[in-house]
């Protein structure tokens, strides 16, 4: 008898409290949700100091101008010395080098001085600041060769609002934030919404995004004086794609949404779309994208626009409107998939109903799937509620 009142106490013991197992999902559920943080910090850190930390010229298109013997040699020394860090050419006069300078074809021009005249380097900072630095920083060592001080002049200045030219790079960060952040809650909260209304909930946070970008860009800050309306076109096309490729993978991410659209378009965006520095410092990986990446597309497009005569605009638009394209398709696949899991459930349903017998174990059944589709509502409503909590956070 006392034998088992012992076995009995001790399985009282061992069994679980409810107590204790709410305990330990709580604290299962808290530590997942704890990966998209530790994620981001990971992903940040690699991101940011993998395209930031260390700048370096690689293949740098530079000009010397000037068509005798002597530019020929200072384009050939300086491209031996170099090794590989610039792209060093001729030019034959001056109003050709600003040319190149203008279609960014080059990112100084260095005019040798000569009969008294100081050397000149040409550069423009519309273009990118950081890289009329570097530039500056190679061409004040030629001329200190030389034994002469270094004039530069710019040729394509910034704004006088915006007199790093990174502005822009800033708006991009706004409209960027802007869209991701709208992923969560018209993926969450807009759940429940057929994917039709959620893609034009998508269009039309995207007008509402970029039409704030353009009032940062001109009353409020003036980071530019002309080209607003092509300024909005751009934004409105970059935003409606963050928001048509966030709201599409939304189907399949669920909650990890936005850790994605973060590694998509802050991770990979921000660090490759040459506003901070352009593709000629970086590494060859986020040089490579910088080529076909929407955050590039919007600040070299606004660049061109503003201030390059709108030198290379065509394709800059192009690839934002691919992603546009882009995002369009992943909408189209993820409607096709959730009409097809709505096929499924309304079958298991009808099934189900078929299978119940009429009754009063019909009531009792019917309590029992209220009470559980109640639940799974709960449930649902808590992981959105969390879900876009965390997009905030972010």
């Amino acid at each position: 008898m006392s034998s088992a009142s012992a076995q009995g106490a001790h399985g009282a013991h061992a069994a679980p409290t409810p107590h204790g197992a709410a305990r330990t999902a709580g604290l299962r559920h808290v530590l997942i949700h704890l990966l998209t943080p530790l994620l981001m910090c990971v992903g940040m850190g690699l991101a940011y100091l993998g395209a930031f930390a260390t700048p370096t010229p690689h293949e740098l298109p530079v000009a010397v101008v000037g068509s005798g013997a002597a530019p020929q040699e200072l384009a050939r020394s300086l491209g031996e010395k170099a090794d590989g860090a610039l792209d060093v050419r001729t030019v034959a006069g001056r109003d050709e080098a600003v040319r190149r300078l203008r279609s960014q074809d080059v990112f100084g021009a260095y005019v040798p001085g000569d009969r008294g005249r100081a050397p000149e380097l040409l550069v423009a900072t519309a273009g990118s600041d950081t890289t009329a630095t570097a530039v500056e920083k190679v061409f004040t060592r030629v001329a200190a060769a030389q034994g002469a001080p270094l004039k530069v002049t710019d040729v394509v200045p910034a704004s006088k609002d915006d007199p790093t030219g990174q502005g822009i790079f800033f708006l991009l960060v706004a409209l960027s934030i802007g869209s991701y952040a709208s992923v969560a809650v018209l993926g969450g909260a807009g759940a429940v919404l057929p994917m039709r209304l959620r893609a034009l909930l998508a269009a039309g946070t995207s007008l509402v995004v970029s039409l704030i970008g353009v009032a940062f860009a001109g009353p409020v800050f003036h980071l530019v004086d002309h080209g607003l309306a092509g300024l909005w076109g751009l934004a409105w096309v970059y935003s409606a794609g963050v928001l048509f490729v966030g709201v599409g993978l939304h189907t399949f991410l669920k909650r990890w949404t936005t850790l994605g659209v973060m590694v998509l378009f802050v991770m990979l965006n921000f660090t490759s779309s040459g506003g901070v520095f352009r593709p000629e410092l970086q590494n060859g990986f986020f040089a490579g994208l910088h080529a076909f990446w929407n955050g590039a597309g919007f600040v070299e497009g606004t660049r061109s626009l503003v201030y390059f005569g709108s030198e290379g605009l065509g394709g800059h638009v192009t690839t934002l409107v691919l992603w546009l394209v882009l995002g369009a398709a992943v909408v189209a696949v993820a409607w096709a998939v959730e009409a097809a899991r709505a096929r499924r459930a309304s079958g298991s349903g009808a099934e189900s109903g078929s299978a119940s017998v009429p009754g009063s174990g019909s009531g009792a059944g019917s309590g029992v799937g209220s009470a559980s589709g109640s639940a799974e509502v709960g449930r649902r409503g808590g992981d959105m509620e969390e879900e876009m909590e965390e997009a905030v956070g972010v």
